[in-house]
């Protein structure tokens, strides 16, 4: 069976713990074994490194470089990494490895919650599969990403809420490679309620499954 390890704590308003619950349950699905942590010291254990996927969910805090050095080494080493919206690409600010590992970083969300489109830019991608474009209602996440994600959907900025990003193309999804690992990131899920959005759920489910080991 594999083993997945989910981490979740951080700032609040992400819901972290009912995120949790949500993937907990959606692995479990999948055939996993699931451990949940609610502080990051399980990073520095070297037994993550026989791990096949590990789900941080842990907006903001603080890493200690052991921690960060250990979970960059598992997943260079070929654990799987998979995430979302803040819990993944808004965590641990100052931990640079953990964010060359990510592909990504939060940096502003115009507007907070507002109506936007997700534009699926691979269609042959397993992961995408059948899901065409949607709509959605959340924070339109403004990013910092690494050319060399594999990107799989993407959003257009409108620029009413901040001119000067008007037809700015942003990723929404994307897949890459970590050393050995893989790593999927997903913007979408501000909230657990979200997960109840079918394409959003089908998205982040395959996503973790294409990354595990």
């Amino acid at each position: 069976m594999r083993q997945a390890l989910i981490v979740w704590g951080g700032w609040d308003g992400h819901e972290p713990e009912e995120g949790a619950r949500v993937v907990k349950a959606m692995l479990e699905e999948e055939g996993f074994g699931v451990r949940v942590e609610t502080t990051t010291e399980i990073f520095a254990d070297p037994a993550i490194a026989d791990l096949s996927l590990i789900v941080p969910i842990y907006t903001m805090a603080k890493l200690a470089k052991n921690e960060e050095l250990n979970l960059t080494k598992a997943v260079e080493g070929g654990v799987g990494l998979g995430g979302y919206h803040g819990g993944m690409c808004d965590a641990f600010r100052e931990a640079t490895e953990y964010q060359f590992m990510c592909g990504g970083q939060w940096v502003a969300h115009p507007g907070n919650i507002i109506d936007y489109r997700v534009d699926i830019t691979r269609r042959d991608d397993p992961i995408m599969n059948g899901i065409d474009d949607f709509s959605y209602r959340s924070e339109q996440y403004y990013m910092h990403v690494d050319p060399s994600n594999e990107v799989l959907a993407t959003t257009t900025f409108s620029g009413v809420h901040a001119s000067w990003i008007e037809g700015v193309v942003m990723p929404v999804v994307w897949k890459r490679r970590h050393g050995k690992g893989r790593v999927f990131y997903s913007a979408l899920g501000h909230v657990a309620k979200e997960f109840a959005v079918p394409q959003m759920r089908t998205i982040f489910r395959r996503g973790l499954v294409w990354a595990a080991r």
